[in-house]
Formats: C-alpha cells, sequence, structure tokens
C-alpha cells in the first residue's frame, strides 16, 4: 500500500468551502487505496489576525507566547478539515504537534525538528484512518509549545515523510509546479516534469518562493520525493528528486530573480591578510546575512571590496560600512539598494561548456550592463540594475529556449 503526505496551504484551506473541496480530494485518494498523512497551516489570513491581536495586547510580546497564540491557527484547520472527512465517511483523526510530539528544540518562533515520534500514527493509519496534523509547530523538551518560523508547514510535511518513510510528498499550493520562470514575467514559462532537488534548492533560495529551502534540504537529506501540485486542478505537477539517469537532461531548468537584493563597496581599503574578515565581522555581528562578494585588487596596495545584502538590512549596513571604513582609512563607501540578481540554474551546467557565455551575451545584446557574478556548478547569477530585471530574465529565458521541451545542446557562441 502507497503511503502518502499531502500538504496544504494557507490559499488551499482558507474557507470551509476551500476545506471541503480539500476533504473530496482526499477521500477520493483514500478510496483509491493510498495511506494518507495530511499536513495543514491555518487558514489564508488567520496568522495575520493573530499577529494583529498580539500587536494591540503587546507590542513587544515573549516570543514562547507568540508560539503559544500563533499555533492555534493550524489547530482550527486539523479539526475541521477531520470533521468534513468524517462527514464523507472517510475516518480521519486530527493531531497537534504536540500530540503527534513532534519533537524540537527551544528556539521559539523558529525552532528547529529534532525527531518525531511516529506510534500513533502508524497506529491510525492501520486502522484505515487518515491522520491530519498541524504543520508549522511542535513542543521542545519542556513541553513548551514552538513554531518552526517562514515555511514551516512544508517542513513539517517533509519530515514526516520521512520519518514515516512515506512514498512520497505532495505539497498542494496555488499553482500546478514549478516553471522555468515566472509567469507574470513571461507568459511564455514552461511547467517543468522534473527537477532535482539541488535545481530546486537553487531556485528557492535566489527568489523562486513555490517551496521554501528548508524543506527542500529536509527532503534532500533524506532522499524523500516532493511533487508540486495544485489545490484547484488536476494534474501530474512538478515532482523534486536526486539526480537521475535520464540520457536527455535539461541544460537549464530554470531563471530565478530576487528583488530584494542591495549593494555596499568600500573603496580603497588596505590590501592586507584579513581585511576581508575584519569588514564582514561587524555585518555578521549585526545578524545581516551577506550574499554575494567581490573583491578588486589595485595597484596602489589597496582593494575595493563590494557585497550584497537584504534590501532591508541596506540602511544598517551602509552605517556600519561608513563607521568600519573610517576606522580602516578607506578612501570611500557608496551602496546602491535598486538592484536584482538574476541566475540561470541547471544541472546540465556540470557536462556542457558555453553556458556563461550565452546568458552574457543575451544580457549584452539588450544592453543591459552586469554589476556583479557569482556562479556554482549549477548556477550563474548576475546583478543587475533593478529597471532592467524582467527584460533580463525575458532575454534569458528566450536564450536558453526554456519555452520549449528539449534543451540539450548550448547554442554556438
Amino acid at each position: 500500500m502507497t503511503l502518502i503526505v499531502h500538504k496544504y496551504g494557507g490559499t488551499s484551506i482558507g474557507s470551509i468551502e476551500r476545506i471541503n473541496a480539500v476533504a473530496d480530494k482526499i477521500a477520493k485518494a483514500k478510496q483509491c487505496g493510498d495511506d494518507i498523512v495530511v499536513v495543514v497551516s491555518a487558514m489564508s489570513g488567520e496568522t495575520n489576525r493573530l499577529l494583529a491581536l498580539a500587536k494591540d495586547a503587546n507590542p513587544n510580546p515573549s516570543p514562547r507566547e507568540m508560539d503559544v497564540l500563533l499555533s492555534t491557527g493550524e489547530q482550527v484547520t486539523i479539526a475541521l478539515l477531520a470533521m468534513a472527512l468524517a462527514k464523507r465517511r472517510c475516518p480521519a483523526r486530527s493531531y497537534t504537534g504536540g500530540q503527534v510530539h513532534i519533537l524540537t528544540d527551544s528556539t521559539h518562533t523558529k525552532a528547529r525538528i529534532v525527531a518525531i515520534d511516529d506510534k500513533n500514527i502508524h497506529q491510525d493509519l492501520k486502522q484505515g484512518r487518515v491522520v491530519v496534523v498541524a504543520g508549522f509547530q511542535g513542543v521542545d523538551e519542556s513541553g513548551n509549545i514552538t513554531t518552526l518560523g517562514r515555511g514551516g508547514s512544508d517542513t513539517t510535511a517533509v519530515a514526516l515523510a520521512a520519518a514515516l518513510h512515506a512514498d512520497e510528498c505532495q505539497i498542494y499550493t496555488d499553482v500546478d509546479g514549478v516553471y522555468t520562470t515566472d509567469p507574470r514575467v513571461v507568459p511564455e514559462a514552461r511547467r517543468l516534469d522534473f527537477m532535482t532537488y539541488e535545481e530546486m534548492l537553487e531556485m528557492a533560495s535566489l527568489g523562486a518562493k513555490v517551496l521554501q529551502i528548508r524543506s527542500v534540504e529536509f527532503a534532500s537529506k533524506y532522499q524523500v520525493p516532493l511533487r508540486v501540485l495544485s489545490s484547484f486542478e488536476h494534474g501530474q505537477g512538478t515532482l523534486i528528486t536526486a539526480e537521475d539517469e535520464r540520457v536527455e537532461k535539461p541544460l537549464i531548468s530554470g531563471i530565478a530573480f530576487n528583488r530584494d537584493e542591495a549593494k555596499l563597496t568600500i573603496l580603497g581599503v588596505p590590501d592586507l591578510p584579513g581585511i576581508a574578515s575584519n569588514i564582514l565581522a561587524v555585518v555578521a555581528e549585526s545578524n545581516i546575512e551577506v550574499d554575494m562578494i567581490i573583491q578588486n585588487v589595485g595597484q596602489d596596495a589597496t582593494t575595493d571590496f563590494t557585497f550584497t545584502v537584504h534590501r532591508n538590512d541596506y540602511d544598517k549596513a551602509l552605517a556600519l560600512l561608513q563607521k568600519k571604513a573610517s576606522e580602516l582609512g578607506a578612501r570611500e563607501v557608496n551602496g546602491d539598494n535598486k538592484i536584482v540578481k538574476v541566475s540561470v540554474i541547471g544541472v546540465g551546467m556540470k557536462s556542457h561548456a558555453g553556458v556563461a557565455a550565452m546568458a552574457f551575451k543575451a544580457l549584452s545584446d539588450e544592453g543591459i550592463n552586469i554589476r556583479m557574478i557569482s556562479t556554482s556548478e549549477i548556477k550563474i547569477s548576475v546583478v543587475v540594475d533593478e529597471k532592467y530585471c524582467e527584460l533580463a530574465v525575458r532575454a534569458l529565458h528566450s536564450a536558453f529556449n526554456l519555452e520549449v521541451e528539449v534543451q540539450e545542446a548550448v547554442r554556438e557562441s
């Protein structure tokens, strides 16, 4: 018998009508003979409502009490879905994270899963029940309610699939799979039938918002097949697995972009060992994450050091860098928060040369200047001016023929 973990996000179960539709889908899958475990988020808008209530009660609430409050959203959903399934004569039992005993560390509002007790779930499955579990939450060793932070319900679903040795973890959302890029930017974007964990991790970290990075990391670590599907229409979705043995692997799987970037440069610092760590230490101490880094060596024993941060951290990072510049005797500090990062992603890069040349030529042909470049084995990222974001995405999507089914050979450049 096949064991499938379903996960439904807030949009998918955002009303009683949609909960009933999800119950129909689950009952049908159960009738086909599958064992089903369902993980759900809070109903759409519920978390924001709870956050607003917390703010009215106390502008600076303790993280522990926030976890107690926010975990109630999923508790409502699991009960309603179990009721809807029972109405369809589909036996179901709901569990909070604590009842399943999803054990986490004690980091409130962004806890990490340590272990899962799957005993009760297996007993229910043997008795023919659908098990409905609250996503996003667990308990620590002291029994305190914890929440997993952004994307926590996806992480719960994948962790349960790993613990139960499920055949597949299906993530139901408001899109019917993972696309070559955002269809709102490129209407010709194509839904992908397959992706590797590596590609999905890069897509998620570089701006694609279909799945959260933590859930993909978990799936990759425990080799859980992931499938992204639509809650509102039928289809095969996108299957995300380990790299397969297909003869014709796609050269490029997708184009991701991130508008939340800002660039900082400190000019004319002494070109000495340890200068990079000296500059970045002050940024790290302020809990600011650094993304791309470039260091240029001048001819006068100085260097220019450039890095990117999240746009929300730009002003804070700029002030820190200006202070550090005076300490180091740097010539100047400048920044730019009107940039975007555009990335070309694909496992096919491992076995093909010329991808970077193709990408750079496509941007050059559109008159787009590249400000920074970063590469990995399966990714090329460039920073360009924000005004060129959509043009750059369209140009790269076209250059690699992502709107057609086969994109194997690299064109001569």
